[in-house]
């Protein structure tokens, strides 16, 4: 579904990320860890189009997508829930859930029926539904910024940092989440720094290191990797 051919991005001189190449089949739920500044929120933006590529493709069923616009990357079904959440804070949490839905606004009812099953995933958004989501905790936003993401159907998702900042029992939630839309058939990439929980979800993963791709397999054998283990799940 997703390819990367040595994607590039750049901030001015400084290379972000060098060179990446990895894909995504439909179905899966694809991992990318690393430590802080590798890279990887950095690489998600630009598969979502809010970063340009310096080089390199991005091929969506084997389109070329590296030039296209975010919107238009919507509309092909790839969704995004950002670092930090990134809910529209005056904004109640029915309105952000039909932001999400924009490029579905000319069909009233499959919009409804999107509100309803989000409600049913996150109740508690179903209780908050017309309070402002900058009055909500950051569990209680994480959701929202997933379910917004959900709201336009995507065929794939990706996942920035969903656990950050979160306590151990909303985290334990969030990753319940996941499971649930991989169960359903969603295509799931998830950057995320809590290594242990990303590989336990990935049917594989890859390991970002300074802007590149140093380690790739399935989520178990990096699980059980002594260099993996010793760089990133000493502390989870």
């Amino acid at each position: 579904m997703l390819k990367l051919e040595s994607v590039k991005v750049s901030y001015g001189a400084i290379q972000a990320v060098k060179g990446v190449s990895l894909e995504v089949h439909p179905g899966e739920v694809v991992a990318i860890i690393g430590a802080n500044g590798a890279g990887k929120s950095t690489l998600l933006k630009c598969i979502a189009g809010l970063g340009p590529a310096a080089g390199g493709r991005i091929l969506v069923d084997g389109e070329d997508c590296t030039m296209m616009p975010a919107h238009q990357r919507v509309g092909i079904g790839i969704a995004m829930s950002p670092e930090g959440r990134g809910v529209f804070a005056d904004q109640t949490v029915i309105e952000n859930l039909m932001l999400g839905a924009y490029t579905r606004r000319k069909n009233p009812a499959a919009i409804e029926a999107a509100i309803k099953r989000e409600f049913a995933r996150f109740p508690v958004l179903k209780e908050r539904r017309n309070q402002s989501s900058g009055t909500l905790s950051g569990g209680e936003q994480q959701m929202l910024a997933i379910s917004r993401a959900l709201m336009s159907e995507p065929r794939l998702c990706l996942l920035d940092e969903p656990s950050l900042g979160l306590a151990p029992l909303i985290i334990k939630d969030i990753f319940n989440a996941i499971r649930q839309l991989r169960a359903s058939g969603l295509t799931i990439l998830l950057v995320e720094q809590m290594a242990k929980q990303a590989l336990s979800v990935a049917d594989r993963a890859y390991v970002l290191e300074t802007g590149c791709i140093t380690l790739e397999g399935s989520g178990r054998e990096l699980l059980n990797d002594s260099k993996v283990k010793a760089a990133y799940l000493g502390t989870h």
